[in-house]
């Protein structure tokens, strides 16, 4: 006999075989026991789900001459006959091939006649949205009041493009995608039948780049079993089959974009076009890597969600460490516009090797998040004690420090007002190690913060945006009460904190002296 395909071998003939679909298959199977058994479905999700597997199962349930609890028997004539393709009763059409009128008049014409054995007659018509407008008006009449012994299944993956007039004579039925563990644990299965030797985290891997289909999963898994025949199936040969990428090349460039290093980050991607690795699914898997950094920013609990080993989430865990929330939005936001990008493109290579040197260079775009990604790295670069040229404020004690001779700005500290106290001097000295510690979106908008004397010798925090002034005013998720609490475990003593909006429209620091600008503060903090 010949090969047969592992998601054909293994296709369920039963309703109990169906994985996934749980909420479907038992009010299937409640109408058929109940006889309250409608005149036409319509089956909706993505490909690989079970819409037709599940549209035969009925239709042998229907017909059945000896239903178990409202699933068929599978042994009578009658259900072998549906099985095996050979019943007049049941009527496959493909829409994609048979979307004219006359192929609808034709279904017309043959409801006229009772079914020669069974209950039933029933017409799975699949991907239904392919007919055309002319085809769905023929059918209307014929749909909403069909014969007794008629039941129409619509299956399709695009029910957007149905017309409302269809969706309102059926039982609509939405399909999910099969989650990762219940792939995982169908693959298993079958391996085990098939006495096929897969590592477990082979068969994970698999199951997730099914993406919510079972049939993909099958597919793939095939396709590494038949590359590696008569071997044990490893996660490095599921790996090498489909063209994937280790999460260890993810974390090498990912490290080498942060800092900055355009000629290890464009090797990277050359060593894997050199080995043959698909781009697309490089592009996917990289997105969904960063993602995952996302999800651990966001809480400590996070495993069950990641689905990954120890090891691996404490590597996400110290890269969550090294980038900031809106830096790393940024790289997903620019890798997702690339996965649509990348799919018909003919230089996909090219697009991949644009889209690093993005965001290793922040500054070829004039986005707030790479606004936010430029700052990082000039703050970087101060930690390691490199030069930054930058264009000092015009205040009254730095004006003093401009030169005669053309305007030259002499490097020479400005001299602190004799009126700072000294803890208002410790705060703003120690300021970046003082924020380092606080939430995300609070460090952002202190980052922001013009740094001040209030009139009573307080630290004064002016803001020019309206969005951070609120933020901290209000005491936001307790940002001010963080603050305070960090400014008292850094100097040992605590601090008046007031803050004030600049709604002159004058920038701040032309109005307010910025203490930041004349103390040095402390950039020795790995804290950005």
């Amino acid at each position: 006999m010949a090969y047969q395909a592992l998601y054909r071998k293994f296709r369920p003939q039963e309703f109990s075989d169906v994985k996934g679909q749980d909420h479907i298959v038992t009010t299937l199977r409640n109408q058929i026991k109940a006889d309250r058994i409608g005149h036409a479905y319509l089956f909706c999700g993505t490909r690989g789900t079970g819409k037709t597997t599940i549209a035969k199962i009925f239709a042998k349930a229907v017909n059945c001459e000896s239903p178990t609890d409202g699933s068929p028997c599978g042994e009578c004539p009658t259900c072998r006959a549906i099985a095996s393709g050979a019943s007049m009763n049941v009527i496959e059409i493909d829409a994609a091939s048979n979307n004219g009128v006359d192929n609808i008049r034709q279904i017309r014409e043959e409801v006229e006649y009772r079914p020669t054995e069974g209950k039933y007659k029933v017409y799975i018509i699949d991907e239904v949205h392919m007919l055309s407008i002319g085809a769905f008006n023929a059918l209307l009449k014929t749909l909403e009041e069909p014969p007794s012994y008629v039941i129409f299944i619509l299956a399709t993956t695009e029910a957007h493009k149905i017309p409302i007039t269809i969706l309102s004579r059926c039982q609509r039925y939405d399909f999910r995608r099969i989650s990762i563990d219940t792939i995982a644990a169908r693959l298993s299965e079958l391996m085990e039948q098939e006495q096929v030797a897969v590592e477990e985290k082979a068969i994970r891997y698999v199951a997730k780049a099914g993406d919510g289909s079972m049939r993909d999963a099958l597919s793939l898994l095939d396709q590494c079993i038949a590359f590696y025949l008569g071997q044990e199936l490893t996660y490095d040969k599921v790996l090498e089959t489909l063209g994937a990428v280790d999460t260890e090349v993810f974390s090498r460039l990912l490290r080498q974009i942060l800092d900055k290093n355009i000629t290890g980050a464009i090797a990277t991607v050359d060593d894997m076009v050199v080995e043959g690795r698909e781009l697309g699914q490089f592009v996917n898997d990289f997105t969904w890597y960063l993602r995952n950094l996302m999800l651990v920013q966001s809480s400590d609990d996070m495993e069950d969600v990641l689905d990954i080993s120890t090891e691996n989430l404490a590597l996400l865990k110290e890269e969550a460490g090294m980038v900031d929330a809106e830096v790393l939005m940024r790289y997903i936001r620019i890798f997702s516009e690339l996965a649509s990008q990348i799919k018909y493109a003919a230089q996909k290579r090219i697009l991949i090797e644009i889209a690093v040197i993005k965001l290793c260079k922040p500054e070829m775009e004039k986005d707030y998040t790479a606004l936010i990604d430029r700052i990082d790295s000039l703050e970087k670069k101060l930690e390691k004690g490199v030069a930054v040229i930058s264009q000092p404020s015009m205040m009254p004690n730095a004006a003093a420090a401009l030169g005669d001779a053309g305007g030259a700005v002499s490097a020479k500290k400005a001299e602190l007002p004799k009126a700072i106290p000294e803890d208002i001097k410790q705060a703003i000295t120690n300021w970046n190690g003082i924020i380092s510690g606080l939430a995300g979106l609070t460090k952002t908008y202190l980052k922001k913060a013009i740094k001040s004397l209030g009139p009573d010798g307080s630290l004064l925090l002016v803001f020019d945006d309206a969005n951070a002034f609120a933020y901290v005013e209000e005491n936001r998720a307790g940002c001010r009460d963080d603050l305070k609490a960090a400014v008292a475990e850094r100097l040992e003593k605590e601090i008046e904190i007031q803050v004030k909006l600049n709604d002159t429209g004058q920038p701040g620091e032309e109005i307010y002296p910025d203490l930041g600008q004349l103390i040095q503060m402390d950039i020795e903090e790995e804290d950005f």
